[in-house]
């Protein structure tokens, strides 16, 4: 199992969001004496990602203070609209919209209120791998 490890501006706020809106479950936390959280253990099904607040002091800065995020995290949930509703109503913002994709999931990316990238997605259909592949050559090769 790989854990994701992330770093956010406000760990606790952050939790609490990502419990709220993306249905996370938190099992754990470890505060140190200043105040800050070093460990915020996240459970999303089967997969892990830690939260920590920001240690410029360690290089340890969230995509708010560096001005990008090098990761998309991809939840797959069984309501996508209704995660993608309460995820803009809690302050996310649309990266790409929502709609079916070519692979057979309805897929879409947000920016949530951390700075942080999440692909949400809910699988409609199997598709072929082919058709899957003809479809992407399609959308994805241009001519020059």
């Amino acid at each position: 199992m790989i854990a994701t490890h992330i770093i956010v501006e406000d760990a606790g706020r952050a939790a609490q969001w990502y419990v709220a809106v993306l249905g996370a479950e938190e099992r754990q936390r470890i505060t140190l004496p200043d105040g800050r959280l070093i460990d915020v253990e996240l459970w999303f099904g089967p997969s892990k990602v830690v939260l920590a607040d920001e240690f410029p002091e360690h290089d340890a800065r969230s995509p708010k203070a560096t001005g990008c995020s090098s990761a998309v995290f991809y939840l797959d949930v069984d309501d996508v609209d209704l995660v993608w509703e309460r995820a803009l109503a809690q302050g996310a913002a649309v990266l790409r919209p929502l709609a079916d994709w070519f692979t057979g999931e309805r897929d879409g990316q947000i920016v949530d209120p951390f700075g942080h990238r999440w692909g949400l997605t809910q699988h409609l259909r199997d598709v072929p791998h082919d058709e899957i592949e003809r479809a992407a050559a399609a959308i994805f090769t241009t001519d020059t």
